[in-house]
C-alpha cells in the first residue's frame, strides 16, 4: 500500500514538473497574436464653436518708460534702482545715475562763468576809462581850436608873418579836433565789440553751466505716474549668442545714453500678452472680445478685448505672433506676471461636419483623410472649410465613417519595427 501511495506522489510530482516548463509555450500557443489597432475617430455633425486658445502672461497697460538721459553719448553707471515689482507713487525716483562727471563738469563751468564776468567787468572798465581820456582830450582839442580862433583875429593888425603862424595854427588845431573825433568814433565801435565778445564768453559758460545742472537733474529719473517697477535686461553687451538670456539691470551696471532702464506699467489698466500660432491669425481682429482666466485667481473669468495684433515672428515650423488683450475689469490681487488663459471665440459653424485635427492630413497640396473601408484605411480627398487648433471643419465626406487619426503607413512601419526588435531581443535572451 504504501508503495502505491509512494509510486503516486513520484507521477504527480513529475506532472507538475513537465506543466511548469511546457505551461507557458502552450499558452502562447494558443493565444492569437496582438494585433497593433490605429487610432481611429468617427466623423461628426453638429454646431461648430471655432475658438482660439493660448496662454498668456498678466502686465499692466498705458507703460511709462523711463531711459537713460542723452548725456552726451557716454555710459552712465547706476547708483540707485528699485527693485523689481515694486510699487511706486507719482513723482518716486526710480533710477539714479552717478554725476560725478557732470558735477566736474558744472565746476568748471562755474568758474568759467565766473571768469567770463570778469573779464566782461573788466572790459567795460577799461573801456570807461578810455572813454574819459577821449573826453578829455576832445576838451583840450576844442579848447585849443577856440584858442587859435581868437589869436586868428588879431591877423589884420599884426605883420604878415604873425598873421601866417596864427592862421597854420588854427588849421592845425582844427585837423587835430576832427582826428580825435574820427578816433573817438572808432574807439567806441571797437569797446562795444570787445564788450560783445566777453558777454559772449560769458554766456557760452552759462549755458554750460546751466546743461550741466539740467544733466545732473535729468540724471535722477523719476515717475510720472503711480504704478510698479518692471526692470528692463541689461542689454549693453558686445558678446551675443542665440537664445541668450540677459540679465536684468542692477546698480553699478552701466548703460548707453538712451537706453531703457526700467518701465512703470499702470496697475489701474491691466493687459494680457499671449502668443498665439499663426494659423489663427487670420480669425483674430482689433476689437474682438475675449475670455480670460487667470492662474492665480481661480474661479473667476475676466472679460477683454483685443487691444493690438504684432507680426509674425519665430522659426519657420513654429511662426507666431504676440497678441495684446485689454482687460475690462480690475481686482487688488493682480500682480504682474501672472500666467493666464485666453479663450477667443471667433464664429459658430451650424450643421457641420467634423473631425479632430489630427485626423486631416495634407500632402503635395491635397487634403485627404484615411478612410476605412473592407481594403483598410484608404486616402480619400476632402475639402477643408475652417480649421482651428482641435477641430476641422470639412466636406466631401459623409456621417459616422470612420477614419484614421493616423498615417496606417506609417503606423505598420513601426509596427515592424517594434516587432523585428522584439524577436532581436528574445534571440538575445536565449
Amino acid at each position: 500500500m504504501m508503495r502505491k501511495i509512494a509510486i503516486g506522489m513520484v507521477a504527480v510530482a513529475l506532472l507538475a514538473v513537465l506543466l511548469a516548463w511546457s505551461g507557458p509555450r502552450l499558452v502562447k500557443a494558443v493565444s492569437p497574436p496582438s494585433v497593433s489597432r490605429l487610432p481611429v475617430t468617427q466623423v461628426k455633425r453638429g454646431d461648430v464653436t471655432i475658438t482660439v486658445t493660448a496662454k498668456g502672461e498678466l502686465a499692466g497697460g498705458h507703460t511709462e518708460m523711463l531711459a537713460a538721459p542723452m548725456t552726451g553719448g557716454g555710459q552712465m553707471a547706476i547708483t540707485y534702482l528699485r527693485d523689481p515689482g515694486e510699487p511706486v507713487s507719482a513723482g518716486d525716483v526710480v533710477v539714479r545715475f552717478d554725476t560725478t562727471e557732470q558735477e566736474y563738469n558744472l565746476k568748471e563751468s562755474e568758474a568759467d562763468l565766473a571768469e567770463a564776468e570778469q573779464q566782461v567787468i573788466e572790459t567795460q572798465a577799461d573801456n570807461q576809462a578810455k572813454e574819459e581820456e577821449t573826453r578829455y582830450a576832445l576838451l583840450q582839442a576844442k579848447t585849443d581850436v577856440r584858442t587859435a580862433e581868437l589869436e586868428a583875429r588879431r591877423n589884420p593888425i599884426l605883420a604878415d608873418i604873425a598873421a601866417r603862424e596864427n592862421t597854420l595854427a588854427l588849421e592845425a588845431a582844427k585837423d587835430h579836433l576832427r582826428q580825435l573825433e574820427h578816433d573817438a568814433a572808432n574807439r567806441q565801435a571797437t569797446s562795444a565789440a570787445a564788450v560783445a565778445i566777453q558777454e559772449a564768453s560769458r554766456n557760452k559758460a552759462k549755458v554750460k553751466a546751466q546743461t550741466a545742472r539740467q544733466n545732473i537733474e535729468n540724471m535722477e529719473l523719476k515717475t510720472k505716474a503711480g504704478g510698479y517697477v518692471s526692470v528692463m535686461s541689461n542689454t549693453n553687451t558686445n558678446f551675443f549668442m542665440t537664445g541668450m538670456q540677459f540679465p536684468t539691470l542692477q546698480v553699478g551696471d552701466t548703460v548707453r545714453a538712451g537706453m531703457s532702464v526700467a518701465q512703470i506699467p499702470d496697475l489701474h489698466n491691466w493687459e494680457v500678452t499671449a502668443s498665439i500660432g499663426e494659423l489663427d491669425r487670420g480669425h483674430l481682429s482689433v476689437g474682438q472680445k475675449v475670455q480670460v482666466t487667470i492662474v492665480a485667481l481661480p474661479g473667476q473669468s475676466f472679460n477683454g478685448t483685443i487691444k493690438d495684433i504684432g507680426g509674425t515672428m519665430g522659426a519657420p515650423w513654429d511662426r507666431h505672433f504676440d497678441c495684446k488683450i485689454a482687460l475690462e475689469q480690475v481686482i487688488p490681487g493682480m500682480r504682474p506676471g501672472m500666467s493666464s488663459n485666453i479663450v477667443i471665440t471667433t464664429g459658430t459653424l451650424p450643421n457641420s461636419l467634423w473631425l479632430p485635427s489630427q485626423a486631416l492630413f495634407e500632402s503635395d497640396g491635397r487634403t485627404f483623410v484615411y478612410l476605412e473601408t473592407p481594403a483598410g484605411f484608404t486616402p480619400r480627398d476632402v475639402q477643408l472649410v475652417r480649421r482651428s487648433e482641435s477641430q476641422v471643419v470639412l466636406t466631401g465626406i459623409k456621417e459616422g465613417q470612420v477614419v484614421a487619426m493616423a498615417n496606417p503607413s506609417q503606423e505598420s512601419q513601426n509596427a515592424q519595427g517594434n516587432s523585428q526588435k522584439g524577436s532581436a531581443m528574445k534571440a538575445l535572451s536565449k
